[in-house]
């Protein structure tokens, strides 16, 4: 049971990337599924999350989007307008439970990919 995610990388202010969290041992459709970042010395915070609906944080809302792909067993995180306070590691993570501004994942945790937004 285990989730990778991808996708992270070097990218200027307002430019784009989508964050890959592809699952393995389990069918991701069965859990719900988030992001949360963090910055080195800070707390980690939840992004976004999809199971039984879908949750964003203020600052992602109207920029970020999480998708579903069945087929593929992945899950989406695509970010516009990106800003150098996004600057963090992104994680995924899955366990049971509705998604909202509530839920925090204890079973599985990905092992993170970097996403560093600069001029």
């Amino acid at each position: 049971v285990q989730l990778q995610a991808s996708g992270g990388g070097l990218v200027q202010p307002g430019g784009s990337l989508r964050l890959s969290c592809t699952a393995s041992g389990f069918i991701l459709d069965d859990y719900t599924i988030g992001w949360f970042r963090q910055v080195p010395g800070e707390e980690r915070e939840a992004v976004s999350c999809i199971g039984g609906g879908t949750y964003y944080a203020d600052f992602a809302k109207g920029r970020f989007t999480i998708s579903r792909d069945s087929a593929k067993n992945t899950v989406y995180l695509q970010m516009n307008s990106l800003k150098p306070e996004d600057t963090a590691v992104y994680y995924c993570a899955s366990d049971i439970g509705a998604c909202g501004y509530w839920w925090y994942p204890l079973a599985t945790w990905g092992q993170g990919t970097l996403v560093t937004v600069s001029s």
